[in-house]
């Protein structure tokens, strides 16, 4: 992981995280694996290995490349658009209940 990483770092704003679990499978009663904020606007998605994927789907639907890991203890980023891992000085680390 880069220290910095994307040109789309200015996508990214001050979110406040949609619930504690993925949006669309809570509502479908679905089951995830690992969770995703979206970093433009708080969207809390699944990831790649969940069968939903629903994190990639928010990206495609909404053109949000930023995500942060919401799991404990994890504050690493990936920016879909330039498919690479890193982490940001100073971001916030979610944790859910």
């Amino acid at each position: 992981m880069t220290e910095t990483a994307c040109a789309h770092l200015d996508r990214a704003a001050d979110v406040t995280p949609s619930g504690n679990g993925c949006v669309e499978c809570l509502a479908a009663g679905g089951r995830w694996v690992h969770l995703r904020v979206c970093m433009t606007c708080g969207h809390v998605g699944c990831c790649d290995s969940s069968p939903g994927k629903h994190a990639t789907a928010h990206f495609h639907a909404e053109d949000h490349p930023l995500v942060q890991s919401y799991e404990p203890g994890e504050d690493w980023w990936w920016c879909f658009r330039d498919e690479v891992a890193f982490k940001v000085a100073g971001s916030p680390t979610f944790t859910y209940v």
